[in-house]
């Protein structure tokens, strides 16, 4: 089953694909208990698509997750996942433009499976873990590595990773994927740039909920994304980045610059 959310009338709801080409509305959130559907449809080309999630999730990132991308930058397995955060302001939707910062000169794209919590979870195992997640999405771990690097050096991920426009998320949460057979391409301007199946991830969905649980009571409508393949490279304003993952669907958003 695939969730969207879109605006309706300035107004977010959430529907279900119905067809290729039908969103039926649902009475209310996903994340509000179970689904229950309205009698409302529109045609999925006319809707404006926002990040399908709670308005203000807390996003959570993992580096160094895919075992091609650890080799690449020389480093040694990490013993845990090595997370960071994003705050919701990073937040945007398929077809929303990532800005690219005035003063940067090197932001880099990274795609990326994205879990999405269905419901509350605390020192859950692993074993149940995927029964607390709602399903999956696409997402861009979209990085200024100049700040990033520098931040990398005393041991610390958080501004590097945090500006307005980057985390793009969506089109929809697909609730009925195995996380870990999926194959998975990034595409800039068209062109394969980054190509993997998730059987490729150190930890695991279901060992990343379980292991950010131990700690943090996760909540509906928080998202984990589960970290990038290797690939990962430059953007420019005018590029247009694509992420499109196997039974999940296509993700993308054009680069614009700050001052455009």
């Amino acid at each position: 089953m695939k969730i969207y959310k879109f605006l309706q009338n300035g107004q977010p709801r959430f529907g279900v694909l119905e067809g290729p080409d039908t969103v039926r509305a649902m009475k209310e959130s996903p994340f509000e208990g179970s689904i229950k559907m309205d009698d409302e449809t529109w045609p999925l080309s006319s809707l404006v698509l926002l990040p399908p999630t709670v308005a203000h999730p807390r996003i959570f990132g993992v580096g160094f997750n895919y075992k091609s991308h650890i080799l690449e930058t020389g480093r040694a397995l990490p013993d845990i996942p090595p997370f960071f955060m994003k705050p919701d302001t990073a937040l945007i939707g398929h077809g929303e433009s990532i800005v690219y910062p005035s003063a940067s000169t090197l932001v880099h794209y990274e795609a990326e499976l994205v879990a999405v919590i269905g419901r509350k979870a605390r020192n859950i195992a692993r074993e149940d873990a995927l029964n607390y997640v709602l399903g999956y999405t696409c997402g861009n771990d979209v990085s200024e590595r100049t700040i990033q690097r520098k931040e990398m050096a005393s041991g610390l991920m958080t501004v590097g990773k945090a500006f307005d426009t980057f985390a793009p998320i969506g089109p929809c949460i697909e609730t009925s994927v195995d996380p870990s057979k999926l194959r998975m391409q990034g595409r800039l301007n068209g062109a394969v740039v980054q190509n993997c199946q998730t059987s490729d991830l150190l930890f695991g969905v279901d060992a990343l909920v379980a292991y950010l649980s131990r700690s943090i009571t996760l909540m509906p409508g928080d998202l984990i994304m589960t970290g990038t393949p290797g690939g990962v490279g430059p953007l420019q304003p005018g590029d247009s980045f694509e992420i499109d993952i196997e039974g999940v669907g296509v993700l993308r958003n054009d680069v614009m610059g700050e001052n455009a």
